[in-house]
């Protein structure tokens, strides 16, 4: 089953241009699933940088405008988006080059994979 999400990733991330990753996270950071290509930069994997998303996303909380549920980030030559999906964060690493529209559209087709996920993770 791992590798049928898996190859769901691949492809969705292979059919959306310029998307370097795609990485399925539990809150704190630790990854659960992960798609990259090569052009991905290394940092972009490491917990110590996703997890930041569950601190932001408490501060963004606090604004008084409900909960946060998307959060992108521009770099110079990337682009992050962040998906709240509680239990589990999705980040899409892309170049900085993506339709950021389009990439924050691909929540939907990502959807059913993290209810998978979210079925195993809360147990």
């Amino acid at each position: 089953m791992a590798e049928e999400m898996k190859k769901h990733l691949f492809d969705l991330m292979n059919s959306t241009e310029d998307v370097l990753g795609i990485i399925i996270t539990d809150r704190d950071g630790v990854p659960i699933l992960k798609v990259a290509s090569e052009e991905t930069p290394e940092l972009a994997h490491r917990p110590t940088f996703i997890s930041t998303f569950s601190m932001a996303t408490d501060q963004a909380g606090k604004l008084g405008m409900g909960k946060n549920n998307k959060m992108v980030c521009v770099y110079n030559n990337y682009q992050v988006i962040h998906f709240n999906m509680l239990p589990l964060v999705v980040t899409i690493i892309a170049s900085s080059r993506a339709n950021t529209g389009l990439v924050m559209s691909m929540d939907k087709d990502i959807a059913p994979v993290v209810s998978q996920l979210a079925h195993v993770v809360d147990i």
